[in-house]
């Protein structure tokens, strides 16, 4: 059993990139409000201070999971990894494309609603929106309707989604009957007639296979957005891997996650949210928002 008491990081990440999965630590409550690398001490042996959080990350980074760290004789913790099964990530495998995220698929295993940095960044991004009394919202690839479980304090909203998935949307209007929900392509937004918003929100959509993400966003802006509207665009920086949710943008042949081809495209989007005279924020870990509005009440 391996014992680290103030041995360097880089150690310890050897150790278990090398097999070793179950490893001895300080307590990290020991060391509340000290940061990673301070020493503390215990019946006058000193050891390096790091947070729980710091074993979270360090398991996810290694594409391990960390199980619940277990007391055992003070000041020591037990913390035990096992490899994730990366067989298990959710792809997007259905025959008939349009429901490739549907009701059936594997990811309809995922709700955005447990995920605190969502929920929680979403929440702020709407506190930035000025809406009218009697605001309508568009949520662009509705799917079964989480974002509108974060409105649900506009009782007075008319909340109208999209979806070319038949089955997401026959879930969305069981949890949601007041909403407008239409099973319709993006690329064909201008056949609903749909008018002008106060709000448009599209999370995962604009990277979707088969979207013309510059155009889409175009179309929004120039059709489909109040002269006051806001924009609130999410673009997922994460992975989903065997029950845990993985953070970054991932591509082939990278052990890590490479964020270039993201970071381009947020750039675009604020750019052009900017040239239609929007103030633009930019926040989120998991999901990144896009958000532009016209002034800001925050």
């Amino acid at each position: 059993m391996a014992v680290f008491r103030d041995e360097p990081l880089r150690e310890i990440i050897a150790r278990i990139t090398g097999g070793e999965r179950v490893i001895d630590v300080v307590d990290p409550d020991l060391g509340r409000g000290h940061y990673p690398g301070e020493y503390v001490e215990h019946e006058g042996v000193r050891y390096v201070h790091r947070p729980l959080r710091l074993w979270v990350d360090l398991a996810e980074r290694l594409g391990l999971r960390l199980l619940l760290p277990r007391a055992i004789e003070p000041p020591l913790v037990r913390l035990t990894f096992e490899p994730l099964d990366h067989g298990a990530r959710l792809r997007a495998t259905a025959d008939d494309p349009t429901e490739r995220y549907g009701a059936d698929s594997a990811f309809a295993r995922i709700s955005k609603l447990e995920d605190p940095g969502f929920v929680l960044d979403f929440a702020e991004a709407l506190e930035r929106v000025t809406l009218p009394a009697a605001p309508r919202i568009l949520d662009l690839g509705v799917n079964t309707g989480d974002e509108l479980a974060l409105l649900a304090h506009l009782p007075d909203a008319t909340l109208v989604g999209i979806d070319h998935s038949a089955s997401a949307i026959a879930v969305a209007r069981q949890r949601f009957p007041r909403a407008q929900l239409h099973v319709a392509d993006l690329n064909a937004l201008a056949a609903l007639g749909l008018g002008r918003f106060d709000l448009v929100i599209a999370m995962s959509t604009l990277q979707s296979a088969g979207i013309d993400d510059r155009e889409l966003l175009r179309r929004i802006v120039q059709d489909h957005l109040a002269p006051t509207g806001a924009v609130l665009l999410g673009m997922p920086n994460c992975r989903y891997v065997d029950g845990e949710l993985e953070y970054g943008a991932r591509m082939k042949n990278f052990r890590q996650p490479e964020l270039g081809l993201l970071v381009k495209d947020v750039a675009f989007y604020r750019k052009y949210l900017q040239q239609h005279h929007r103030q633009v924020f930019v926040t989120g870990k998991h999901y990144l928002l896009v958000l532009g509005v016209v002034g800001s009440s925050v």
